[in-house]
């Protein structure tokens, strides 16, 4: 009998089908996250306008911050932006360009 090759799947937030092309992870790759770190608080971008010291926009402020300050190019050598910058695009971060 021949023996069936079966690979075990990653974790789909590791894969294309986890990853919004918009940036950042789907809600499949995001149920995945939590599935494969139980007790992890994984939450949704906040992609939508927000109260001025609500608690979404702390969220925002912070990941803004350490996501902003993170070393690495924001287009790839073919022109298109990275997963850095298309998950900086879609929290709405206000991104300083140093001169």
């Amino acid at each position: 009998m021949a023996k069936l090759n079966k690979r075990k799947k990653t974790a789909a937030w590791t894969r294309k089908e986890g990853k919004s092309p918009s940036g950042g992870l789907n809600k499949k790759g995001i149920k995945s996250y939590r599935r494969a770190n139980p007790g992890s608080k994984l939450k949704m971008a906040v992609t939508g306008k927000v109260k001025k010291g609500s608690k979404a926009a702390k969220r925002r402020k912070s990941f803004c911050a350490r996501m902003g300050g993170m070393k690495g190019p924001m287009k790839d050598k073919k022109g298109r932006p990275t997963r850095k910058a298309l998950a900086l695009r879609k929290w709405k971060c206000r991104i300083n360009k140093k001169k």
